[in-house]
């Protein structure tokens, strides 16, 4: 058996944590621009603000890397999460302010089930982090992972059939095209985050 001396402070925990409350709230902002009735530049600028905050955080997990001088797993591993989460924001806020840029008030039913993922992904991810400090009970995590982003696949190919299916406007397909591409690459760096965790759960054992 392996002997590790752990820092006793828990704040990685604590920021990883809040890295991915981060991401539940802005899949929750990203859901209801589904909604036909909502004020969209309002949840463009509160989606850009929870970004902010996100970027903020991953900041914070830097910052504590650089200075402390014992890390509860390897740096290199806490790098990649903190960014890989980051990226999740990124690219869903990146959806969002797509949908402004583009002026598009209404998204075809199809994306409902891509934005559930989504949904559902940052929710199991925000409740896997804290468990990062016993390394136990994850395998279920990224199992769930690796199925929700085999579905976000199938429900992303249905929407682009749909989108060359030709009942769509040409300019509207560049432009919802683009839209589902950031949503998918949201999927694929939460899969990342899985992947990582599953990484560090198999070095710590």
């Amino acid at each position: 058996m392996r002997f590790r001396i752990r820092p006793l402070e828990s704040s990685f925990y604590d920021l990883f944590s809040e890295a991915a409350s981060h991401l539940v709230h802005g899949a929750a902002l990203l859901a209801q621009m589904l909604d036909e009735s909502t004020d969209k530049k309002a949840i463009a600028e509160q989606m850009r603000e929870a970004e902010h905050e996100a970027d903020e955080t991953t900041h914070k997990i830097v910052r504590r890397v650089n200075s402390t001088f014992i890390t509860p797993f390897d740096r290199e591993d806490i790098y990649r999460l903190a960014s890989s989460l980051d990226d999740v924001m990124d690219f869903m806020e990146e959806a969002v302010d797509l949908l402004g840029l583009y002026e598009i008030e209404t998204l075809p039913p199809e994306f409902a089930p891509q934005v559930e993922v989504l949904q559902r992904a940052t929710q199991v991810t925000a409740d896997a982090m804290p468990r990062l400090r016993t390394m136990k009970d994850l395998e279920e995590y990224w199992i769930e992972i690796n199925r929700l982003e085999n579905q976000g696949d199938r429900s992303y190919r249905r929407i682009v059939a749909d989108l060359f299916s030709g009942s769509h406007k040409t300019l509207d397909v560049l432009k919802l095209k683009d839209i589902v591409d950031s949503l998918e690459h949201a999927i694929d760096a939460l899969e990342s985050v899985a992947n990582t965790v599953e990484q560090i759960a198999v070095k710590e054992s």
